[in-house]
């Protein structure tokens, strides 16, 4: 058996003479070869212990503990630990959570061993174990699972304001899915640096554009920001990359004067399109929703009797449920709308497959479309129309009705804005349905008007007083 003396003594050359003739067979004539003569010196590399295991040294001087065991008839061996002359032998609560592969004393080595013997006639092999042990640490350590536990936490409710939309996080996945998965989601924390980041993302410019680089950057970011708090050590990759060495973009501050209303509500007529995506427009408009609440929007959120359109929290932006009154106009394009799609349970269904809703991306070509045709049209020398979004509807409604001096928290409840100035906030809760009711149809027929070529100051007056008296007498306000 071997001694810690044999051990800290022993150097890669130490020589012993070999004990027999090593014999091989020539590959050229197949004939039997002596390669070392017994007695030759050669270099000794293994020092044997006892029940399978024993120590090797490394040219450089390294000494490791291996076990050679058999296991479904096949040889295996386990590197059970390391050694370091002067390694204290460990208490016996410490060694039961050892680690093969650790710095170990001989006596330790073998505990770990008679712990390898037991696994081996359970049927287990140690050595597959602490591989497997080995690459799930590693496997934890990647980008990619910072990345799953980045999503786990901005999902879960209980993680308060933190948690993001559904709409956002299902961004940020795609994003991450699309660019930075293949490329970076094995690659340990660490071994992420800024040149590659760089690199990646400006490929990722060329191949896709600016702004899937930009969310690309911010994603990683963000995760190293949440692994970072999270006690981990390393460099954020994305601090050294600032965001306008990608792209800059100018916020959008569009949105249409009432002349430009009718000018496109008129052309939209002509477009050749579904003429379902063109009511599916103007009902956008009417309600002043996101294009996600109108995309995925069912039938059994309409109550025809209480004419009303309620938007679960979990489509919702602010993760609130969304109320929704509805315009007499708005129930005439849901009426046209029921009548065409009977079968499906969505307001809008695809065109090829009812079971499934429109696409993100149809009613924003229905408007490119539309303002084509719009600019094909005008004279020489005019000024074109200046395109637009779907969401720059919503910043239609609101710039219009608060030109028009109705109430800003009414105008903000109807967009499902969320306040800032949490108090505020927490009081803007009550729904105040019979005020938001009256502003609503006021607006549908404030663009009835602007749709004819007629001013809508009478309209206008007579929503204000609607509002008024719809205040005085709503049964969720206790005046």
């Amino acid at each position: 058996m071997l001694n810690d003396t044999q051990l800290r003594a022993w150097r890669p050359i130490d020589m012993a003479p070999c004990k027999r003739d090593i014999v091989a067979t020539d590959p050229a004539s197949g004939a039997k070869v002596v390669r070392i003569k017994a007695g030759t010196p050669i270099p000794v590399r293994k020092l044997a212990d006892s029940d399978g295991l024993y120590a090797v040294i490394s040219e450089a001087g390294t000494v490791s503990f291996r076990f050679d065991y058999r296991l479904d008839g096949k040889r295996e061996t386990l590197t059970v630990g390391r050694y370091q002359p002067g390694t204290p032998s460990r208490p016996a609560d410490e060694l039961a959570a050892l680690e093969y592969g650790a710095t170990v004393s001989l006596k330790d080595a073998r505990v770990l061993r008679d712990r390898a013997s037991r696994q081996v006639e359970a049927g287990e092999s140690p050595s597959k174990a602490k591989a497997n042990r080995r690459a799930a640490t590693a496997d934890a350590d990647t980008f990619g699972a910072w990345v799953a536990r980045y999503f786990e936490f901005k999902a879960d409710p209980k993680s308060g304001e933190e948690q993001l939309a559904d709409s956002t996080l299902a961004l940020r996945r795609s994003v991450y899915r699309r660019i930075l998965e293949a490329p970076l989601g094995a690659l340990a924390m660490d071994a992420i640096k800024p040149q590659q980041l760089a690199a990646l993302l400006d490929e990722a410019k060329a191949t896709r554009g600016p702004g899937p680089a930009v969310h690309a950057r911010e994603l990683v970011l963000l995760v190293y920001r949440y692994a970072i708090g999270k006690g981990v050590p390393v460099i954020n990759p994305a601090e050294s990359i600032q965001r306008k060495t990608i792209a800059t973009f100018k916020a959008r501050e569009r949105n249409l004067t009432r002349h430009e209303i009718k000018t496109f509500i008129d052309a939209l007529q002509r477009t050749p399109t579904m003429p379902t995506l063109r009511m599916a427009l103007k009902f956008m408009l009417l309600t002043m929703v996101r294009k996600g609440e109108f995309i995925d929007a069912t039938w059994g959120e309409i109550d025809w009797d209480r004419a009303t359109w309620t938007i679960p929290a979990s489509r919702m932006k602010a993760g609130r449920t969304h109320l929704v009154p509805l315009s007499e106009q708005a129930l005439d394009i849901l009426t046209t709308l029921k009548t065409c799609f009977p079968s499906s349970k969505y307001l809008h269904p695809g065109r090829y497959d009812s079971d499934i809703p429109i696409s993100n991306a149809t009613l924003n070509r229905v408007i490119d479309a539309t303002v084509k045709l719009m600019n094909e049209d005008r004279p020489d020398g005019e000024e074109p129309f200046d395109t637009f979004s779907v969401h720059d509807l919503r910043r239609t409604a609101s710039t219009r009705l608060n030109e028009a001096m109705f109430p800003e928290a009414l105008i903000e409840a109807c967009l499902a804005h969320q306040k800032k100035d949490q108090v505020a906030a927490a009081y803007n809760h009550a729904k105040h349905v019979g005020p938001r009711r009256a502003l609503m149809q006021g607006w549908a027929n404030m663009l009835d008007c602007w749709v004819r070529g007629e001013s809508a100051k009478v309209v206008i007056q007579a929503t204000k007083a609607a509002i008024d008296v719809a205040a005085l007498s709503d049964g969720d306000t206790d005046l």
